[in-house]
């Protein structure tokens, strides 16, 4: 029996590619997003891949609508078993030039919108006593950077929502998976309809990833018990770097931060904005860095051989440690 799975966001970026990896698994899948117009354009990847697919316009800040939208899904395609939350936006900025009506925007979509699309998936899943729920976090949930705080700031508020949920799961003794992947700079459109205050166009901080690649991560920890996946060198280095020296950090991104998320081409006088709704245009899962964006990661492959990995490291330094059989002196 198929699968059914949500993604939030998957009218475009990583969600969009998310939503094409779970049709390739045979999964039939609901797809989220608010515009109208580009879920009907994933809808048909997902159907091409032999697979049913389900659209519910609606904006994730909105509890309600999040809840009307999984009615609907679980009405069309059956009980979920698997809930994805990546809807989000950013805005690339310095904290003095954003409103506070926009960092209560950005807070709703990106962080309340992941708490309501949990409540609606923990509705159906406690009943049934099984599910799986896909937080898509960032490296940047870790050690956030300059001109993204609120983006940041959601990020690190989803990572302890999601922690602090866990924990009472695993109290409750309630079988539902919860696992956080945290990404690198993935090569999708939101670099070319955020809200921007900067002089240069916005550009994710190298190396670049393609979409494809976090879809890849995704769908492994929907279907395999890991608390959370790093992917890419990139989110290693940086998280474990912020772990051991933070206040150096500081300073290497304060002097580096800005040149590194700008492209070198000025920002148009009117740029897009989808903040506060859907970014006109025909944007898919990649965004204008193919010809930097990397197919794979090793890490990935790491992540999906991790217990052999590691009980061969097991065996082999069990090994090296054992006495030898004259009771640990060396033979003559």
């Amino acid at each position: 029996m198929s699968k059914t799975v949500v993604v939030t966001g998957a009218g475009a970026g990583v969600g969009r590619a998310v939503a094409r990896a779970f049709a390739d698994r045979g999964c039939n899948v609901g797809l989220i997003s608010r515009s109208e117009e580009r879920l009907k354009a994933a809808a048909g990847e997902v159907e091409a891949r032999g697979a049913r697919a389900c659209i519910a316009p609606t904006d994730v800040a909105d509890a309600a609508a999040v809840e009307a939208a999984a009615e609907k899904i679980e009405g069309e395609l059956g009980p979920i078993d698997v809930w994805v939350n990546d809807a989000m936006v950013t805005i690339f900025a310095p904290v003095r030039e954003i409103t506070p009506e926009e960092f209560r925007r950005q807070t709703e979509v990106t962080y309340l919108g992941t708490v309501y699309g949990t409540m609606s998936a923990l509705r159906r899943m406690r009943q049934r006593g099984q599910g799986a729920i896909v937080q898509v976090g960032s490296a940047l949930s870790y050690r956030a950077i300059p001109l993204q705080a609120p983006y940041c700031g959601a990020k690190f508020a989803i990572r302890g929502f999601t922690d602090a949920l866990r924990c009472e799961l695993l109290h409750e003794r309630m079988p539902i998976h919860l696992c956080m992947v945290q990404l690198p700079a993935i090569n999708t459109p939101q670099f070319d309809w955020a809200m921007t205050r900067m002089p240069e166009k916005a550009q994710p901080v190298p190396p670049i990833y393609q979409p494809e690649v976090a879809a890849e991560a995704v769908v492994f920890a929907a279907f395999h018990k890991r608390r959370e996946i790093w992917l890419g060198k990139s989110s290693w280095q940086v998280i474990l770097a912020n772990k051991i020296a933070p206040g150096l950090l500081d300073h290497v991104l304060a002097s580096e931060g800005y040149s590194k998320q700008m492209r070198g081409v000025p920002t148009p006088p009117d740029p897009p904005s989808n903040l506060f709704g859907p970014a006109p245009g025909h944007q898919a899962a990649h965004g204008s860095f193919d010809s930097q964006a990397k197919p794979s990661t090793a890490t990935m492959w790491f992540t999906r051989n991790r217990n052999a990995i590691l009980g061969g490291a097991a065996v082999l330094g069990l090994a090296l440690l054992r006495p030898g059989r004259s009771g640990g002196r060396s033979g003559r």
